[in-house]
């Protein structure tokens, strides 16, 4: 049997383009009558919210959808956000590296993608393959939603 699932708005302030932004993900239907959904995407703008994560949303008239209001209980997987500086760099390429280390990612274009950090994977490996990459300008990142494990590293 299939999961239900369902589009859930985001609205947030994003603080690197200054704006108010809008981002939608599919998330399985937890209780529909409680509005409890798991989130079933890896953001890639939203911050403070990884997939796994049990969140509330509930209609909402103005925006004609179902809308986040709440994140109902942490998954502990992260999100880092990866931006390639160096164009003669292949994005996927840069993926396939993270996804070796235990990392999955969808790419939103040509030279970004949001890379998701399993609760159950060791952060320090990626951290420091992201520092590298950052160091030779490579890539830059943004870590917009950590985990309290993955940042006590």
């Amino acid at each position: 049997m299939t999961q239900e699932h369902e589009k859930i708005l985001f609205r947030f302030h994003s603080d690197i383009f200054d704006e108010e932004m809008v981002e939608t993900m599919w998330a399985l239907v937890v209780d529909k009558e409680k509005g409890l959904f798991r989130l079933d995407n890896i953001p890639f703008y939203a911050p403070l919210i990884a997939s796994d994560d049990l969140i509330f949303a509930e209609f909402d008239e103005s925006e004609q959808m179902l809308t986040y209001r709440k994140t109902a209980e942490y998954s502990g997987n992260s999100v880092v956000q990866i931006v390639i500086m160096d164009k003669e760099t292949n994005t996927n390429k840069i993926r396939d590296l993270f996804n070796d280390l235990g990392c999955t990612s969808e790419k939103v274009k040509e030279g970004y993608f949001s890379m998701e950090v399993p609760h159950n994977i060791d952060y320090k490996p990626i951290k420091v393959k992201l520092e590298e990459l950052a160091s030779r300008t490579v890539i830059d990142y943004a870590e917009p939603c950590l985990s309290d494990k993955h940042r006590l590293i």
